[in-house]
This record gives structure tokens, sequence and C-alpha cells, in this order.
């Protein structure tokens, strides 16, 4: 082969690895660029659908929240050392259930004194009634004797001296009988003052025993069998089941649209196929943050008002053991009343029941 085709081939080899080289990086760029593609498409059609998803019908209102419950706190009315705790965090209570024991001793010696000076002072009153009976006797027949004097002297057989004396007998008698009743009276009184301290001491011991206030769920266990708190001490912390709401902030707009009383609707993160009807039963007089000024339009609009929807008092008791505080979700607001809800905030909850 001459050196004139030796070149000719070098060249034609060279031209087609060129081209095998740039068919091949274009391959490589296709399969690079064709995940990214896929991906971003299913991105745009995820971002769509929830877009789509999220759309409200004018009329609704709707903001981020958590569910929360009123927190009750459990405390010993007088200093004491705490003999048990009856629960744990997390247990459901009743209403009436005992929940801690508080160490009385002191208390029921307090009660059996009390007690005693009651019995003491019943058994004077008993004794000053007695007299009040004998004077009331002595009285009765010194008058009677008087009238008898009285007819023998106007027949001469008695002088008046006599009559006098007879009468003197009667008005002794008489002052002996009002002495004995303001006794009496005076023995009542012991008897209810006594009575009286016995009843708040026994009230204090039965303070030792500490209730469940409501129905609830423990929060929090903040004191321990032999541990000594003062008066007010807190033992225990527990979330009212009964005032479970959702707090959720809305623009001052839309804060001014909503009444109380406004149809509500939860969706929870945890379970967004069953929307909770709700009520609002609360909408905050004040911005719960505010800029320093508010001249500006697009100042005002940043105003946020804190709203309360309220979950019924009866779909709570049905579902007590469910019922969790600080669960997040979305709260929806109907601040027209003739809006209707989108058929996505409907559920079996919402929903009157069937017959």
């Amino acid at each position: 082969m001459s050196r004139r085709e030796a070149a000719c081939w070098r060249k034609l080899a060279s031209a087609h690895s060129f081209h095998y080289l740039s068919g091949l990086n274009f391959m490589r760029k296709i399969f690079f660029i064709l995940p990214v593609l896929l991906v971003a498409a299913g991105g745009a059609t995820a971002y769509l659908k929830f877009h789509k998803r999220d759309v409200l019908p004018p009329g609704i209102a709707m903001g981020n929240g958590r569910i929360e419950a009123t927190e009750v706190d459990v405390a010993t009315k007088f200093a004491g050392r705490v003999l048990s705790v009856e629960v744990g965090e997390g247990d459901l209570v009743k209403k009436g259930q005992i929940l801690a024991r508080i160490d009385a001793a002191d208390i029921e010696s307090q009660l059996r004194a009390a007690r005693a000076k009651v019995n003491e002072a019943e058994q004077s009153r008993d004794a000053a009634a007695y007299k009040l009976a004998q004077a009331e006797s002595q009285y009765v027949l010194a008058d009677k004797d008087l009238e008898r004097q009285l007819v023998l002297l106007g027949k001469g057989f008695v002088s008046e001296q006599t009559v006098d004396s007879q009468r003197m007998t009667r008005d002794s008698a008489r002052a002996a009988m009002s002495a004995a009743e303001s006794g009496l009276n005076s023995v009542k009184a012991t008897v209810e003052s006594a009575s009286a301290d016995a009843e708040r001491i026994a009230r204090t011991l039965a303070d030792a025993t500490l209730t469940a206030p409501k129905d609830g769920r423990v929060l929090y266990r903040l004191a321990e069998p032999g541990e000594v708190l003062a008066a007010g001490g807190k033992v225990l912390t527990l979330l009212d089941l009964s005032d479970v709401y959702m707090t959720v902030f809305l623009p001052s707009a839309e804060a001014g649209r909503t009444a109380l009383g406004a149809e509500g609707r939860i969706v929870l993160d945890m379970a967004p196929d069953h929307t909770v009807p709700g009520t609002v039963s609360f909408v905050s007089p004040q911005a719960q943050y505010t800029p320093k000024q508010v001249e500006l339009r697009s100042e005002r609009d940043r105003l946020m008002f804190r709203v309360k929807i309220s979950v019924p008092q009866d779909l709570v008791r049905k579902y007590l053991p469910l019922v969790k505080t600080g669960v997040t979700g979305v709260g929806y607001i109907k601040t027209d009343p003739a809006t209707i809800w989108p058929e996505r905030l409907e559920s079996d909850l919402t929903r009157p029941a069937q017959p």
C-alpha cells in the first residue's frame, strides 16, 4: 500500500471515530437529561394536583394549627406529705376519680378534738335545756300561787304583805327563767360554733384526697410519694378533654368576617381522610403580632388574629381514647354562611347520621 493510500485510510478511520464518539456523547446527554425531565414532570404534576386540591371556594378561610385542650392543675389545699399518686402520665381519668392522697394525720387528730368539743357543747345544751324547763315550771307555779293569794286577799283571808311576798317570788321565778333561756341560747351558739369548726376540719381532711375535677387525661405527674408540698403545691396537670379545640391565625380581613358560632372543619395530618366538624368559639379582639406602622394596606394585611375552632363535646366523648393534643393539621372556617363545603372537607363525622 502506498503512502497516499495509507493516509486516506487513516483520515477515513479518524472521521468514523469522531462521529462514533459524538453519537456516544449525545446518547450520554440524553440518558442524563431524561430522568431529570421525568422528575420535573412528576413534580409539576404533583404541584398542580396539590394546588388544585388546596383551592377553596370564596367564603372559606383556612389556617395551620394544632389540637389543644385546657390544662387543669391539681394541687394541694394545705401543706403535707404525698402518700400516694394513683395515676400516671397519659392515663384517662373520670370526674371524681381519686388521683392522689396527702398525709393528713394531724388533721384527723384535729377533727377528733373538734368533734369532742361538739359533744361537750351538746351535753351543756341539754343541761341548759333542763334548767330552763325547771325555771319555767317554778315560774308557772309562782304565778298560780299569786293568783290564789289575790283571791284570798279580796275575801280578806290574807294580808297585802303576803301577796307582795308571793309577787316577788313570781318575779324571781320569771327572772330565773329568762336567765336559763339566755344560758340555753348561749350554749346553742357554742354548739353551732363547734359544729362549724368540725365541718371545716372535715372538709380540709376530705381535701387530702385529690380527685379529678373533670374527665381528662394526665399530662404531667409533678410529685411523687414522699415529697413534702407547700399549700398549693401541684401534684398533677390534667387536660380537660371536654374543651378540645384548634387554634389558627387569620388575616384581619378574614378574621373580621368570622362570626362566633360559625361552622368549621379540622383536617389532621395524621388522619387526612377524617374531617372533624367544629364551631368557632373564640375570635381574638387583638392582633397577635402587629407591625410598628399600619398606614399602608400591605402592612395592615399582616395583622393576624387568633381564632379557636372547638370540637363538639359529644364527639370528643365518643372518641375520648383517641383524642390527643399537639397533633398538627389545618383548620377551615366558613366566613360566608351561604358557602357550601367542598366534598373533600366532608366525612362520615361531618355528615348527619343515617337513620
